[in-house]
């Protein structure tokens, strides 16, 4: 056996509180990789729901890697939240009609932060805000109840709110390393072969196992 079934929804068997959401997202603006799971004991097939003001117009993205862990309530605040910030209110009286649509505002005048991208094998903690365009590093930890406002290194560990780096999970030697080796993207049958080491060894022995 190679691990579980990564096209299942859920994948252990008489507990669906854990949902490997790439099989439950329809938005084609969300794309998840394999092995990625949300976690949510009321509701683990509405990941979707957690992502917010994403509005097809606006054409930004979600982007979350492979094996990532994503914890109850973490929610994604896409661009379709900013507001013209340019003039004496930020009131969008334009979208409720009425006459008031003559100061819609050009694309331009809306602040835009881009794709929003998760790397490989990041853990999300429970009731994590992200806000629009961050990107976060391969194997960063996000402590729960952090706002996420700025852009995350890989295999760092942040929290707070803001969220602020508390430390980072290995030498930057060992970051560049692990980069490298990118297990996530292994046939799963190496990976399974070398789960030993990916769960419980040192960046030294994942070397020497390539």
């Amino acid at each position: 056996m190679y691990g579980p079934e990564p096209d299942t929804k859920h994948p252990m068997k008489g507990f669906p509180q854990v949902c490997f959401i790439k099989n439950t997202v329809k938005s084609q603006n969300i794309l998840i990789g394999d092995y990625t799971y949300y976690d949510d004991p009321e509701d683990s097939e509405g990941f979707e729901k957690n992502v917010l003001y994403h509005f097809p117009f606006i054409g930004d993205k979600l982007i979350i890697g492979k094996f990532c862990s994503i914890g109850r309530r973490a929610k994604f605040i896409m661009n379709g939240a900013n507001h013209k910030m340019s003039g004496l209110s930020t009131y969008p009286f334009y979208i409720f009609g009425g006459g008031w649509e003559s100061v819609t505002p050009q694309s331009s005048e809306l602040p835009y932060k881009g794709d929003t991208i998760i790397g490989n094998d990041v853990w999300i903690g429970y009731d994590v805000v992200i806000m629009p365009g961050v990107h976060i590093g391969n194997g960063a930890i996000i402590a729960s109840r952090s706002v996420v406002t700025r852009d995350v290194d890989a295999y760092s560990i942040v929290g707070g709110n803001p969220a602020e780096m508390i430390k980072s999970r290995y030498s930057e030697q060992d970051i560049l390393r692990l980069e490298q080796l990118a297990w996530w993207d292994w046939p799963i049958k190496k990976i399974t072969k070398n789960l030993p080491i990916i769960a419980s060894g040192t960046v030294k022995q994942l070397c020497e196992c390539c």
